[in-house]
């Protein structure tokens, strides 16, 4: 009878994820730019699947961002066991920065392309799904609810969104952190579903998410409200600089001042 395989040990992991920040700066353009466009629309197919999933809330608050949660974790389960480049999962990189194995051109150079292939898998996904006509699935609640995340995501204050996206990134790059300890995909999804679960159902933001949520809502608008699009624009700005935050220093940069802080330099 075969055992199955522990996990990697936490001081394991951190050194992993080094590594791999390493590989991910070191990408050809025309790769990085490609799965960056293949998350942008995986994890814009987990924002749809959420859309869909509370369009009813008969269940309740709770219940009802609850099951939703669990919808958006299909984004980040198709990332990671698929293959993709995601911006605030590539915060991590700031362990391989931090360790003087890639310059700070190098992290730029991957973050900037994959922010921008992320938007443009995100933008994709809104055009098709405003082509088939899912905002009138339901009796067009669909619609209606999608229309109502985007107001109230462009709502936010600056401050509030920050907080948020801090929030936000700091468990998804634990999902992926996670991730890395597993060995099996089972391993990998049930380590994606708790912390991608608890940010969705609270409700903290997640800008490659916005990157559907909200031009999806200008879209059903019929671009009438200018004012929607400002304050969305404003929204994707503070939510993204929560995310670094929250990724490269509360997780990333705790993680290497825990385990790798003496190693800097070495490979």
């Amino acid at each position: 009878m075969t055992s199955l395989p522990d996990a990697y040990a936490p001081r394991e992991v951190a050194a992993r994820v080094r590594d791999v920040g390493v590989t991910k700066a070191r990408m050809d353009l025309m790769t990085m730019f490609t799965l960056s466009g293949l998350a942008g629309a995986f994890i814009a197919l987990g924002a749809l699947f959420f859309t869909v999933t509370v369009t009813d809330p008969t269940g309740g608050f709770g219940i009802t961002r609850l099951v939703g949660g669990l919808a958006f974790s299909l984004g980040l389960v198709l990332v990671i066991v698929a293959g993709a480049e995601l911006f605030t999962g590539n915060n991590l990189m700031a362990m391989a920065w931090a360790s003087k194995l890639i310059s700070g051109r190098e992290l730029l150079r991957n973050w900037i392309v994959v922010y921008i292939g992320n938007a443009v898998g995100a933008l994709g996904t809104v055009a098709l799904v405003w082509a088939g006509k899912v905002d009138e699935f339901g009796g067009g609640e669909v619609g209606e609810r999608a229309l109502a995340i985007a107001e109230s995501k462009a709502g936010l204050e600056i401050p509030e969104a920050i907080a948020l996206g801090i929030m936000c990134n700091a468990l998804v790059c634990l999902a992926v952190w996670l991730t890395m300890a597993g060995k099996t995909v089972t391993d990998k999804v049930l380590a994606i579903i708790f912390p991608i679960t608890a940010f969705v159902a609270i409700g903290f933001e997640h800008s490659i998410a916005n990157m559907f949520f909200l031009p999806y809502g200008i879209v059903l608008d019929d671009f009438a409200r200018g004012s929607l699009i400002t304050d969305s624009l404003t929204n994707l700005g503070a939510v993204t600089i929560g995310n670094i935050i929250g990724g490269s220093l509360l997780v990333a940069g705790v993680y290497w001042l825990a385990y790798l802080r003496d190693s800097v330099g070495s490979d």
